[in-house]
């Protein structure tokens, strides 16, 4: 019985007391939200640039360290090619070296 007795009451519908026109933002709003989009837009390039960067340096030095491990490589192969090669008698002065 009791579920039909608060069936049968209304529950009250809250009256508007504020006018829907002079909530919305208006220009102002539209202009403040359209400067800090096109500062986020200008910051996420500005970003991606400064990444970009980045990456093109880090793969440059890398080339930059591997060519100059392969130099070295190379050189030091050179050098014991040489030192294998060379005599004892190769090592002293010649005398047309000392004039």
């Amino acid at each position: 019985m009791w579920s039909l007795t608060s069936a049968s009451t209304s529950t009250p519908s809250p009256t508007p007391t504020i006018d829907p026109d002079t909530v919305t933002p208006g220009p102002e709003g539209f202009f403040v939200i359209a400067i800090i989009a096109v500062a986020v837009i200008l910051l996420v390039a500005d970003m991606m640039r400064r990444i970009r960067r980045g990456r093109v340096r880090a793969d440059v030095n890398e080339l930059l360290d591997a060519e100059a491990a392969a130099r070295a490589e190379d050189s030091d192969a050179e050098g014991d090619q040489r030192a294998s090669t060379t005599s004892p008698e190769d090592d002293e002065p010649s005398e047309s070296n000392s004039r």
